[in-house]
């Protein structure tokens, strides 16, 4: 299965299909298993991976720190052009570099992280956890991503409900500002494929493909539709025998 394509909520596979275990994050570096695709690089590799983006990137990192202290009130329009520079760095490369900078500028980036092709942030004001997986093609705004949470495809993350006041008929909206509210990712959350997220999610729930999500998910809830409403709340399995 490529990375763009990660499966949507099922409680079991289809007949004829394998189930995909999972594995250690030390052996994935934050990477699924079912979208891994290759073997990421072992120990050795992978540190040298890590200081030769870290060696690629400086340049930008220092370009972009003079760049926001020239332009001090534009600090998130100059940081999202260098988000989408970075993002069209294809390969797991892409991935070892994005990562790279975005641990020099986010409020929290790990080494442990995977950001996908087309992937862009578009502010400083986001903190990422540890063995986060966000896909391919998806758009974040201010938002906090706890720990373990998988973000499939072409998601998009919101900065809440009111990015445009929209009250007046006689102003353009373009002209009657807004106000951004910093989304919450809940720990070990699933997004799916083309989500779009607007209120907090819980931990432990599950967003389903293609919902629109506009009031706060609650924890281990499992949300589809538009807008999206709770179809089941997960419970702890039995322990076994």
């Amino acid at each position: 299965m490529s990375r763009d394509s990660a499966p949507g909520p099922t409680a079991e596979p289809r007949p004829g299909t394998q189930r995909l275990e999972p594995v250690a994050p030390d052996d994935t570096d934050g990477i699924p298993s079912f979208e891994r695709g290759v073997a990421p690089p072992p120990g050795i590799a992978k540190r040298v991976g890590l200081v030769i983006a870290d060696l690629i990137v400086i340049p930008l990192v220092l370009l972009y720190r003079l760049a926001i202290l020239v332009l001090r009130d534009r600090v998130d329009d100059v940081f999202q052009g260098y988000s989408q520079l970075l993002s069209l760095w294809p390969g797991y490369t892409g991935v070892y570099v994005r990562r790279a900078f975005y641990r020099r500028t986010l409020d929290h980036c790990p080494t442990d992280c995977y950001i996908g092709f087309g992937t862009l942030l578009v502010s400083p004001r986001i903190s990422i956890g540890h063995n986060v997986y966000i896909g391919a093609r998806c758009m974040i705004a201010h938002a906090v991503i706890g720990d373990d949470v998988l973000i499939g495809s072409n998601v998009d993350i919101v900065a809440g409900r009111h990015t445009h006041d929209y009250e007046r008929l006689d102003v353009p909206i373009r002209k009657q500002g807004g106000r951004y509210q910093q989304v919450r990712i809940g720990r070990d959350a699933w997004i799916a494929n083309g989500a779009v997220v607007l209120a907090d999610i819980g931990e432990q729930a599950i967003v389903a493909a293609a919902a629109v999500v506009v009031k706060p998910v609650p924890p281990r809830a499992i949300v589809r539709g538009n807008p999206a409403s709770i179809l089941t709340v997960r419970q702890p399995s039995a322990a076994p025998d």
